[in-house]
């Protein structure tokens, strides 16, 4: 079996660690600046990786928005964008959504076995279904992502899948954004959820960079012996 992907977790988050509102309108974290870095960060990528209710939510496109970024992945011989992979428990999703509408990058649903006719039914025009088993976990689906030769994995939300990949020890490498401000409500989405996690009192995590960036600040932590300065 291939190895996993090199997977970096790439997140903005509040003061107080929400990464929405609590509401239908869309939080900004970040500054044009880290986009911009972010932007470099998913050029680099091989895949994408959401969960459903992100899309559900915040509806992304997931391109490389770069011009010269693009033009830069289409003479290595890849699509101007990287693959888009997103995991789903059910067929919940738009067909219409930006994350299958936009750009030409292949597309990957994640789904339990017993969900694959229903997803399939209503995404397979638009989208690869690919049958994850029963039951569904993300360290199978960085395994497959493997053998379909992604080697270098950005994961970007929300926060369900973020906790599932790390702690699942799937990341390698985390790279979190703080805001310059309080969301103070408990009904918004927080960076992650309860979990049992490799890094704790007893094992922290290696805090590796510190960048302020305009109003924000990036922390990079190195989350495994795969942690590569130049990933």
């Amino acid at each position: 079996m291939a190895d996993r992907p090199y997977t970096l977790l790439s997140c903005s988050m509040s003061i107080d660690g929400y990464l929405s509102a609590g509401t239908a309108t869309r939080l900004l974290l970040s500054n044009e600046a880290d986009f911009d870095r972010v932007d470099a960060e998913r050029a680099a990528s091989d895949a994408i990786l959401v969960g459903a209710v992100t899309i559900r939510r915040d509806d992304p496109r997931l391109l490389v928005r770069s011009p010269e970024r693009r033009v830069a992945r289409v003479a290595r011989g890849l699509s101007p964008s990287p693959v888009k992979v997103t995991v789903t428990r059910d067929a919940d999703l738009d067909c219409a959504a930006a994350f299958f509408a936009a750009g030409d990058a292949d597309k990957l649903v994640y789904c339990p076995s017993d969900a694959v006719p229903g997803v399939r039914g209503r995404l397979g025009a638009v989208a690869t279904v690919v049958d994850a088993g029963r039951p569904l976990t993300l360290r199978r689906v960085s395994e497959d992502l493997g053998e379909r030769g992604v080697r270098r994995l950005m994961v970007e939300g929300g926060g369900s899948v973020h906790t599932q990949m790390l702690t699942e020890d799937l990341a390698d490498e985390l790279q979190l954004v703080v805001a310059p401000f309080f969301v103070g409500d408990s009904a918004a989405c927080r960076f992650v959820g309860d979990g049992r996690y490799p890094w704790n009192p007893d094992r922290r995590a290696t805090l590796v960079e510190t960048r302020q960036i305009g109003d924000v600040v990036l922390l990079r932590y190195a989350l495994s012996s795969r942690f590569r300065e130049d990933a």
